[in-house]
């Protein structure tokens, strides 16, 4: 499945691509919201945990590539999230961008192609989104595309006394989707 929006291309990770996701992935820029920077294999293994989801259920997390450049500039997409919260079983949206490409509106673009096709398509009946409080942009995008604010959670894979574990819950349904894109 290969999304085209009017400045990204959404497409999977191919082999061809480690390397790139790996420079992204070990960005401490990129990755100042999460637990840490990935190494080269820690991306690898990443990637292959991507191939595996999409093998499995269709869809996933998408290599999002600059279509003026052809370069990956990082990756949105929808995944089952593999761990237990109060609001699991879902779907996440998410992303992440390098450096380069933040700040040009090209993760909105990305996200926008993402949630119509898992509303669409793949008729979800509901998507979230999470990250920490500091991370400030992707709540702002998240707010954009009309996800609510619904309080947050522990995240269960940090340790209990980690700065980053707090992390803030936002979901979309699709009915309120419809009503958004369709009025």
């Amino acid at each position: 499945m290969i999304l085209e929006g009017p400045r990204v291309t959404l497409a999977p990770l191919a082999e061809g691509d480690r390397p790139a996701f790996a420079a992204i992935n070990a960005d401490p820029a990129v990755m100042r919201h999460f637990a840490s920077a990935m190494t080269r294999a820690e991306s690898d293994a990443f990637q292959d945990r991507i191939a595996a989801h999409f093998a499995e259920h269709g869809f996933g997390f998408w290599g999002v590539f600059d279509r003026r450049s052809g370069a990956l500039a990082g990756l949105c997409g929808l995944a089952h999230i593999p761990w237990d919260a109060h609001f699991t079983p879902a779907v996440e949206i998410g992303w992440r961008l390098a450096p380069a490409f933040q700040g040009q509106g090209l993760a909105e673009e990305a996200a926008r192609l993402a949630l119509a096709t898992g509303f669409g398509q793949l008729r979800l009946p509901e998507i979230v989104a999470f990250t920490v409080p500091a991370n400030t942009r992707s709540v702002a995008l998240m707010r954009r595309l009309g996800m609510v604010a619904d309080g947050g959670f522990d995240h269960p894979r940090l340790p209990p006394d980690h700065p980053l574990r707090p992390h803030l819950l936002y979901r979309l349904s699709r009915a309120d989707w419809v009503a958004r894109v369709f009025s």
